[in-house]
């Protein structure tokens, strides 16, 4: 299931109809049977097999109501939100932390108790409401098992001259995997002045700059690149149709693999067109069947902790997290210093 890349100009053609075009809160719009979502990329299916696809089908089939998709990085689907804020035209925002924490400060979320959230643990949802957690996933790297024997075990690893021109991370500041790249290197390599550094001397081996994490895995499994950065949720649900994509994890200072928890954040959009519909679609995203079916469908890990999945695809994910550590980002620190840390990075590699 590749991630699906909708540019902004074809998504802004398929809103571009007159109901939504009325959008401003009249009583007409607030009643439509619709509801429209934003999307960081990586849960809807290139041939309509994603876990969006089964959970938007369902909800229109149990309610009537018709759910309009659009997608793009996780910063782009908030910077759109940022833009049209004098007039809201999504209902449901869904992005990558620290992405979702940016929209909640900058005021496009308002608060909802979503049915089930205390089957939600604490550190995957906002404490007043705002942001919910839908999708539970982890930072991860992919590589091409055919041209190499074994994943890169370190960051030093990809350094080497073999990795030259076949190595590329999506960017930071507009990808949510992408800002995932620093805040690990940051993690793991003891500050960022240790990471920006280290970052640079990686330039080297870089293609370059990427907008979208999605679109590297395809090139990872021809063999057009060895190595990118990726997510497990996005990367697994590629290998099923991608047979060369490996997931790996490189090592901290201690020599351990380590990750973070990447979740897919859900929020109603503050002043939202269709508010009511927004609400009854994230009480249905978050309902226990469509949990169940995060990892046999999605290829991710279920939010709320009374989901024990037992399919094959949750027996697999199980074992892909065996023997990583796992640490927690400090996504206040994050989100408020976010700008400088991507402002940095881009000086420190010339991006």
């Amino acid at each position: 299931m590749p991630r699906t890349r909708i540019t902004l100009a074809v998504a802004l053609a398929l809103l571009a109809t007159p109901a939504l075009a009325a959008c401003g809160g009249s009583s007409s719009a607030s009643d439509a049977k619709e509801v429209t979502v934003y999307s960081a990329d990586g849960l809807k299916g290139e041939n309509g097999d994603g876990w969006y696809d089964r959970v938007f089908a369902d909800f229109t089939k149990q309610t009537g109501i018709k759910v309009k998709y659009v997608e793009g990085g996780s910063g782009e689907v908030v910077q759109r939100a940022v833009r049209e804020k004098s007039n809201p035209q999504a209902d449901v925002l869904v992005t990558l932390p620290p992405f979702i924490q940016q929209a909640d400060a900058k005021g496009l979320l308002q608060k909802y108790e979503v049915k089930d959230s205390d089957q939600v643990s604490g550190a995957d949802k906002a404490m007043d409401g705002s942001w919910i957690s839908v999708v539970n996933n982890y930072f991860g790297f992919v590589y091409n098992r055919k041209e190499l024997k074994q994943a890169p075990k370190t960051w030093d690893e990809l350094l080497d001259a073999k990795y030259k021109n076949k190595l590329q991370y999506s960017t930071p500041g507009v990808a949510g995997d992408g800002t995932a790249v620093l805040i690990k290197a940051m993690h793991d390599l003891g500050g960022k002045e240790q990471a920006l550094a280290y970052l640079k001397k990686l330039q080297a081996n870089n293609v370059g700059p990427s907008a979208s994490t999605g679109k590297l895995a395809p090139k990872v499994d021809k063999g057009e690149l060895l190595v990118a950065n990726g997510d497990v949720q996005m990367n697994y649900a590629q290998s099923k149709t991608m047979p060369n994509l490996g997931i790996w994890f490189p090592a901290d200072q201690k020599g351990k693999p380590t990750t973070f928890a990447l979740p897919y954040a859900a929020g109603l959009v503050t002043k939202a067109p269709h508010s009511e519909n927004g609400k009854k679609l994230l009480d249905f995203m978050l309902a226990q069947k469509q949990q169940q079916e995060v990892s046999e469908i999605g290829g991710g890990f279920s939010a709320r902790q009374d989901v024990k999945a037992t399919d094959a695809n949750a027996i697999a994910l199980t074992k892909i997290m065996d023997g990583v550590d796992f640490f927690e980002p400090d996504w206040n620190d994050i989100n408020k210093n976010l700008t400088s840390y991507v402002e940095d990075w881009k000086s420190a590699t010339g991006s």
